[in-house]
């Protein structure tokens, strides 16, 4: 496997994984909640909506765009949605935002669901509505990712694969756990994810207008390691400033030391 292949499942392996978490946290919390019949049936929803939104405009958008185009286009909305990923990755990684917390979350959504009126019949709607909603929302990122990705590198079976294999990861360890996965260490991946979906969007970008890189694909990591060490300077830039304590400046409390 060819180095542009392997950096191809890693980054839609993570990407997915990131997403498959947050989605399994929201079916989770309704369903342990309230009702898992309703729930599972509004996951079945709308991975029937997803397969059926890929099916038509996933293959209008690779039948139908010039190669060119598609990677002008797909390398410019990854460029905008990587550097987004790095944005808030930096600012958690500085101190300037919260980490990202799936229990916080989990503990959200289980209030929000304890709030609704109890069920009442054998259909529970708001179970069915939360957890369609959000399936379909992460899933539509899943297959975004895996559809441009692929498409790009002219091998969409191999970016469903890395899909496939985060998706079977993080289910598996659903129902085994039973519990959101905070274990994973969601900021690291997204850290990593957002650098990683910059660095594909500025390479595809670039083919898209005529650029020529040196040493073809190997100027993925070239890409990968300039952004890395942007990111990682981005951080310390970031940090709020320390304020020097008596202590910290060696400075006696009891005035000269003397």
């Amino acid at each position: 496997m060819s180095t542009t292949n392997v950096i191809l499942v890693l980054s839609v392996f993570l990407a997915s994984t990131v997403e498959f978490v947050e989605a399994l946290t929201i079916v989770l919390a309704v369903g342990v909640t309230r009702q898992w019949r309703s729930t599972l049936l509004g996951v079945l929803a709308a991975t029937v909506a997803l397969a059926a939104t890929v099916g038509i405009f996933g293959t209008a958008l690779v039948t139908l765009v010039p190669l060119d185009a598609l990677r002008l286009v797909v390398g410019a909305f990854l460029l905008v949605f990587g550097l987004q990923w790095v944005r808030k990755a930096v600012l958690r990684a500085a101190g300037r935002k919260a980490l990202h917390d799936e229990t916080l979350i989990f503990q959200k959504q289980q209030a929000l669901a304890a709030q609704q009126g109890r069920v009442g019949g054998e259909m529970d709607w708001y179970s069915f509505t939360v957890a369609s909603k959000g399936v379909f929302l992460e899933g539509l990122e899943v297959a975004f990712i895996v559809v441009t990705f692929g498409s790009n590198a002219k091998n969409i079976p191999l970016a469903v694969l890395g899909a496939a294999a985060a998706g079977v990861m993080v289910i598996s360890a659903g129902i085994a756990l039973h519990r959101p996965l905070s274990v994973v260490p969601e900021n690291t991946m997204k850290f990593v994810v957002g650098i990683m979906l910059t660095t594909f969007g500025t390479f595809w970008a670039g083919e898209g207008v005529g650029v020529h890189w040196p040493g073809s694909d190997l100027a993925i990591l070239a890409l990968l390691a300039g952004f890395g060490l942007l990111a990682w300077l981005a951080v310390r830039a970031a940090r709020p400033p320390r304020i020097l304590t008596p202590r910290s400046a060696g400075v006696s409390l009891g005035g000269d030391g003397q």
